[in-house]
């Protein structure tokens, strides 16, 4: 065996050794949850996904959204935490659908989520987040959609 074709092979078998080994899944939640998706308020969207188990309010997860939008249509949010976490659903009352965004968050997956939502006014976004032991973790906020991108 040639020493190119020696080293290649011995990348490969320690690269195959030292990747870490996950499990990687995601649930169809609009085929699972459909009630979910289709509810108009928040109160009752949480209660199809998630049951009506009593949320708890938390510091522990961190959200992050403009106070005012000057763009309904892209508004940015981040959510952070460091929590085990399982899924992690977003909620708010400005469209017709309540039930904006699910992620199912992998084992000892680090939850560090950057992604934008579209919003027709003024409400509060509600993010839900269920932990692997079952607790519901909660926050929200009133994010104020300025009508025209005036900003006020």
């Amino acid at each position: 065996m040639d020493r190119r074709k020696f080293l290649g092979v011995g990348l490969a078998a320690f690269a195959a050794l030292v990747a870490p080994v996950a499990e990687l899944h995601a649930i169809d939640f609009r085929a699972t949850k459909p009630k979910a998706w289709q509810a108009e308020k928040s109160a009752e969207a949480i209660k199809e996904m998630f049951g009506t188990a009593g949320l708890k309010k938390t510091d522990k997860i961190k959200f992050t959204a403009p106070k005012l939008a000057e763009n309904g249509g892209s508004i940015p949010i981040n959510i952070k935490s460091e929590l085990d976490l399982e899924t992690i659903a977003v909620f708010q009352d400005a469209n017709p659908r309540s039930l904006t965004a699910v992620f199912t968050v992998p084992k000892n997956g680090i939850v560090n989520y950057d992604f934008r939502i579209k919003m027709r006014q003024t409400a509060f976004v509600t993010v839900v987040a269920k932990a692997r032991d079952g607790v519901l973790y909660t926050m929200s906020q009133e994010i104020d959609v300025s009508i025209g991108g005036c900003g006020g």
